[in-house]
């Protein structure tokens, strides 16, 4: 029976297996966990850090729609996602999602479609804080990103 997803947008970091734990502690019919971790790049060194905004209370509900999407769609036993705001500097994580099934490709589909969503339809926002000291301004968002989403829709 799937579980309701697991989401939170947070500033603190997260432990990506202390979350593992969380969703598979006591499952035996968990077969399959994937995970995808996104960090702060740092551009070349000219990123001092990369700060998200959200909306907050829209930002999780989205998140949690579109995770019950995953689980409905491809199955799922769980699936979490945690997305940090605030200053995040290069090589900290920004973002986690994890999801379990019985098979391994229900999880990576899983969370793959929650990864495109979060990075074209949650309500974040990112500015780049150079090291120069310059204004790196806000980021636009990338076709690329919105391409990736297409395969997902019906």
């Amino acid at each position: 029976m799937p579980t309701k997803p697991d989401i939170r947008i947070q500033a603190e970091d997260f432990d990506i297996n202390a979350e593992i734990k969380k969703l598979t502690q006591g499952r035996t019919d968990v077969g399959a966990v994937v995970t995808f971790s996104g960090l702060c790049r740092g551009e070349g060194d000219t990123l001092s850090a990369l700060e998200l905004e959200h909306y907050p209370g829209m930002a999780e509900a989205e998140i949690n729609r579109i995770a019950g999407q995953a689980i409905e769609r491809f199955g799922l036993l769980g699936i979490s996602a945690i997305h940090r705001y605030g200053k995040i500097t290069p090589g900290e994580n920004i973002v986690l999602v994890i999801a379990t099934s019985p098979h391994r490709q229900a999880s990576f589909d899983g969370a793959n479609f929650l990864m495109d969503f979060l990075k074209t339809r949650a309500p974040f926002w990112k500015k780049n804080h150079m090291a120069s000291g310059d204004d790196g301004g806000w980021v636009d968002a990338k076709d690329a990103d919105d391409d990736a989403l297409g395969k997902w829709e019906i």
